[in-house]
């Protein structure tokens, strides 16, 4: 599933290639298609992300949610667009580029208050201007649940999954099935900024890197990830195979229905 740092890329993506202007929408699957009839030749004059979810906005009509979930996917292209398949849920075609989306959990045309219900229900993001950690924080101060579970509660934090999940528990030398209540606040308070720098640089870069300068192959003398998922990181993906730091053997455990994954030497209760 996409993290936060792809969702908020795909709102800055969505108003670089049609903010502003009107676009012709259609849903060639016919799932959407009386709400792609709406907004058939309406401005896109609004995108905002929180967390997983992405926000469409069109002038006078109102906005489209769209969560990717596990299998969806939104792609871009430059007109003129090809014949769409009948997989694409929607199509929106600007002057000059087109996007498909196929595959969401959801796609779906919302008022202003319904849109706010879904902000209302989600944990502060790292990635929103503004948003207050102390939110999340006071969640976590009072859990027993571990830190790497509620790292993944969207309704704690909001577009942190399992790679920053990993990654940002390891920067920071955390177990992850340590309780949220034996967290500090300065634990917390280190936890949050860097998932804000992680996150920023994700959507700078559209991918995750999560180690220090002092530690990339170039640095290290060592060979360079190679995996689908992309980037280079400490633990995520690296079950078996020995740590970066300490040379111990990354650890992998099913939590929270996904694998997290952990250093046992450089991540000690």
């Amino acid at each position: 599933m996409p993290e936060g740092h792809t969702i908020h890329r795909l709102a800055q993506d969505h108003l670089e290639r049609f903010g502003g202007r009107p676009v012709r929408a259609s849903s060639p699957q016919g799932k959407f298609s009386d709400s792609a009839a709406l907004l058939d030749g309406r401005v896109l004059d609004g995108a905002d992300a929180h967390g997983k979810h992405l926000f469409l906005g069109f002038r006078d009509t109102g906005w489209v949610h769209i969560h990717l979930g596990l299998f969806g996917k939104l792609g871009f292209g430059t007109t003129p667009a090809p014949p769409p398949t009948d997989t694409v849920r929607l199509r929106l075609v600007g002057e000059d580029h087109y996007a498909d989306l196929r595959g969401p959990t959801t796609c779906a045309l919302l008022t202003e208050p319904e849109k706010q219900a879904i902000h209302d229900r989600l944990g502060p993001d790292p990635l929103r201007a503004g948003d207050d950690p102390d939110r999340a924080w006071r969640r976590i101060a009072r859990s027993r649940t571990t830190i790497a579970a509620l790292l993944m509660d969207q309704k704690v934090i909001a577009g942190v999954g399992n790679v920053y999940r990993a990654e940002v528990l390891f920067r920071h030398g955390i177990d992850p099935y340590r309780a949220g209540r034996d967290l500090t606040a300065g634990e917390w308070t280190a936890l949050w900024d860097d998932l804000v720098e992680l996150m920023r640089e994700g959507v700078r870069l559209n991918r995750i890197d999560t180690v220090r300068p002092e530690h990339t192959p170039e640095a290290m003398g060592r060979p360079p990830r190679v995996d689908d998922h992309g980037g280079e990181v400490y633990v995520y993906r690296r079950a078996n195979l020995p740590c970066h730091l300490c040379g111990t053997e990354i650890r992998t455990a099913d939590l929270a229905a996904r694998n997290l994954f952990w250093c046992p030497t450089c991540q000690r209760r």
